[in-house]
């Protein structure tokens, strides 16, 4: 692949990204905000010190918001789309658009729902503000790890599927994937620092909507990627010109009498 088409792949990843950030957005503003005003309001009801804020929470909801999930959607579709050119005709015979569909439901699984299931996301007022640090290394550790596991699946299936079959070897790098991940899961330390009387439901819900504005982010950017690599990559081949009269000759040659 050249230069100019991973140039363009960028692009479109990028546009796609954007569009995917856009419905994202959607999902964040309706399901994720209202869960972490709820979460504020109970912050604020068991603390004793009230500070100016830098930013008022309206702007944090609306414009904040909207800025930090449409640059990351941007930045999203870019690597995503680097990725991409990378592991076009690698992963299989798949076309553009079934490519990208594969690629952000393994990137879905990989980069968010497996560190998620370890480390899941929690609102305000939940966690201990002394170990933040140690919370996000571990998640990125996880992170790290789930993506390199997923990467030596992929290896491991396709070293596998000329002596198992294609069905088997799956199987098989499946198994391994599972394994490694809970070997991973027992490892890493755990973390609970939910105060005993926060609402669980208020904290089951934030997750799934933390959940939910990732699901509508990764499959909104491979739909729309996926359509866009695809009239780039393929595009539709050109009517020639004796095809093209033959066709505009035969509404006028109907209505002659």
């Amino acid at each position: 692949m050249n230069s100019a088409m991973v140039r363009n792949l960028l692009v479109r990843g990028m546009l796609a990204g954007l569009a995917a950030g856009l419905l994202a957005l959607v999902v964040a503003y309706f399901l994720g905000e209202p869960r972490v005003d709820t979460a504020i309001a109970y912050e604020e009801a068991h603390t004793h010190e009230h500070g100016m804020e830098a930013v008022t929470r309206t702007m944090q909801s609306t414009g904040g918001l909207a800025t930090g999930v449409l640059v990351y959607g941007v930045a999203f579709g870019g690597i995503a789309a680097l990725a991409y050119c990378f592991a076009l005709g690698r992963i299989g015979r798949f076309g553009p658009r079934a490519s990208a569909l594969l690629l952000s439901t393994a990137g879905l699984l990989a980069v968010y729902v497996v560190p998620f299931l370890k480390y899941p996301a929690n609102p305000p007022s939940v966690g201990d503000p002394d170990t933040i640090g140690k919370r996000t290394t571990l998640y990125f550790l996880m992170m790290v790890l789930s993506v390199l596991l997923a990467v030596a699946t992929v290896i491991l299936g396709r070293r596998l599927a000329p002596r198992l079959g294609n069905w088997n070897a799956t199987l098989v790098a499946g198994a391994f994937f599972v394994l490694a991940t809970g070997l991973a899961y027992a490892f890493l330390p755990a973390v609970n620092e939910v105060p005993k009387d926060f609402s669980a439901t208020l904290l089951w819900q934030f997750r799934l909507a933390a959940l939910a504005i990732q699901l509508t982010l990764w499959t909104a950017f491979g739909l729309v990627f996926g359509v866009l690599a695809q009239r780039l990559l393929t595009p539709a081949p050109a009517t020639s010109e004796p095809q093209q009269q033959e066709n505009a000759a035969v509404p006028a040659a109907s209505v002659a009498p």
